[in-house]
């Protein structure tokens, strides 16, 4: 049997029912929480968003789709899938306000409105068409802020290079005036981030470059402080390394330093604080990250669910959450985001097993 056919077979039978129960075998949790199957043959699951109803929406990546998910009987798995869009250019992120929920495309952004009313074959409408079209790096995250703008990044289309002010950067977007605002600079690829819910700063994670090495550059979790910051890229990497091509010259002193470095090619991606009442209360306003883990070092890194301890605008602590999503340098899963539930149970993509998990707490 050649290469390409173990390769299809073996992501054939992780799709599976069985494949699904035996991948929860692989993973530890932290003390006090167990984890289950939210839903399972979710091909490419990536960015979530819950709507008032309870209706979980997935987008993807290469599968150009997006899903709705329903839970009828609250059991903490959904009974129900339906392809609400196909066809899509790379629909990873997604976000909802009023009942609208709005899908990132690589050039665009589009909304489907009353969504929950219109599940089957729904129509929508192009908000904002003017983002570039390049693929590498061109899938996107969303979230609207607490203002009300909707927050879009832009990654740089390369490994590493000097590009215009359209890429490496996150910006905001009025959805009325549709004017774009500059929040953040000199960021390479960021597919996730966050609003603290008491300081409202955001954060967010960037992919560092790849083709240094296996442990430099590191990863970064950043905060930011000032709009228009800039955090390096592609200039100084992780606020303490200068680049080989493009750091001549440069002083790391100008760029804003990470608010964590993490390990170099462990790739996080979807970043939340957690807001629900279910879990202990230390867990209260903390950052769950996705590291959904290295394709291109030696040995494999990240592959894990982690929380990040934040006192006072500093990360004191980031300790694994989530492992067990790679097994003797096999992939088994790779995390991407998350979502809560109402009942503050957390939810997490998988778009390697194309599974969503259900983190729960198990109360005394």
């Amino acid at each position: 049997m050649n290469k390409l056919l173990t390769s299809l077979l073996a992501l054939s039978m992780l799709s599976t029912p069985l494949a699904a129960k035996n991948m929860l075998k692989e993973l530890s949790v932290a003390d006090g929480f167990k984890i289950n199957i939210f839903a399972r043959d979710v091909e490419n699951a990536r960015q979530l968003a819950v709507s008032k109803k309870g209706i979980v929406y997935v987008g993807s990546r290469k599968a150009g789709n997006v899903y709705a998910l329903i839970d009828h009987n609250s059991d903490g798995v959904a009974d129900k899938q339906i392809l609400v869009a196909s066809g899509l250019t790379m629909p990873s992120g997604l976000a909802i306000k009023d009942n609208d929920l709005y899908v990132a495309e690589v050039h665009r952004i589009i909304r489907f409105k009353n969504v929950d009313t219109q599940l089957k074959a729904p129509k929508y409408d192009v908000v904002y068409d003017a983002l570039p079209t390049e693929r590498h790096h061109g899938w996107k995250f969303l979230r609207f802020s607490p203002s009300g703008e909707l927050i879009i990044p832009v990654g740089v289309p390369c490994n590493v290079c000097a590009e215009d002010e359209r890429y490496g950067r996150i910006f905001s977007l009025d959805i009325n005036t549709k004017q774009m605002t500059t929040l953040a600079q000199g960021v390479r690829n960021s597919v996730g981030f966050d609003f603290h819910p008491s300081t409202q700063a955001l954060w967010f994670s960037d992919n560092g470059r790849d083709m240094m090495g296996d442990d430099i550059p590191p990863d970064e979790l950043n905060r930011l402080t000032n709009e228009g910051e800039h955090f390096g890229f592609p200039y100084v990497h992780a606020g303490a390394i200068l680049d080989p091509e493009f750091g001549r010259d440069k002083s790391i002193t100008d760029y804003s330093p990470p608010a964590l470095a993490l390990g170099a090619h462990v790739a996080p991606l979807g970043i939340h604080f957690y807001k629900g009442k279910q879990f202990p209360a230390d867990y209260k306003q903390q950052l769950f990250v996705a590291e959904h883990g290295s394709w291109n070092r030696s040995k494999k890194s990240g592959y894990k669910v982690a929380l990040a301890t934040i006192e006072q605008g500093r990360v004191v602590k980031y300790t694994p959450f989530i492992t067990g999503f790679m097994k003797n340098e096999e992939t088994l899963g790779r995390p991407v985001a998350f979502a809560e539930l109402a009942d503050g149970s957390l939810l997490i993509s998988d778009d390697y097993a194309n599974v969503i998990y259900r983190v729960s707490y198990k109360k005394n």
